[in-house]
């Protein structure tokens, strides 16, 4: 299974420029606890940071400093890590695992954002393959036993 196959393909999205205001109200409004800094030199949307809402708490909330002061591009993470399309799960689990995160953006040959894809959509992935593996000993077994009788 490959990492395009599993992700969520409307991906929340924000310039460096804007304020970190708003983008606590951009997560919050689409229920987001990240959002993928991204530019546009040639119409598609290229991923160069990520902000979270532990960034917001830790750069801004924390250290007591107001919001509509800063821009996203102050206290985002860039660059983003990120993941290609056709990566397979293992592959997304490693680069998750290497740089320590939960949510990988998604980008094509180009570089430009296709997706995102998040532990959560890797824990799903894991839970049906293990399913399907479980149907399958069930079923051999099944065989096995009408094929001795």
């Amino acid at each position: 299974m490959r990492a395009y196959d599993i992700c969520t393909r409307d991906v929340v999205c924000i310039g460096s420029d804007a304020s970190v205001t708003e983008a606590a109200k951009l997560m919050r409004a689409r229920h987001a606890g990240m959002l993928v800094v991204t530019v546009q030199p040639d119409g598609e949307r290229v991923p160069v940071g990520v902000v979270t809402d532990r960034d917001i708490v830790m750069a801004v909330v924390a250290a007591e400093v107001p919001a509509a002061t800063l821009a996203v591009g102050d206290i985002m993470t860039a660059p983003a890590v990120t993941c290609g399309e056709d990566h397979y799960l293992f592959d997304v689990i490693a680069i998750m695992r290497t740089h320590a995160v939960r949510r990988l953006p998604l980008v094509n040959a180009d570089g430009g954002l296709v997706g995102l894809v998040a532990a959560d959509d890797v824990y799903g992935a894991l839970g049906l393959m293990l399913h399907e593996l479980n149907a399958a000993l069930v079923s051999e077994q099944a065989h096995e036993r009408v094929a001795r009788t």
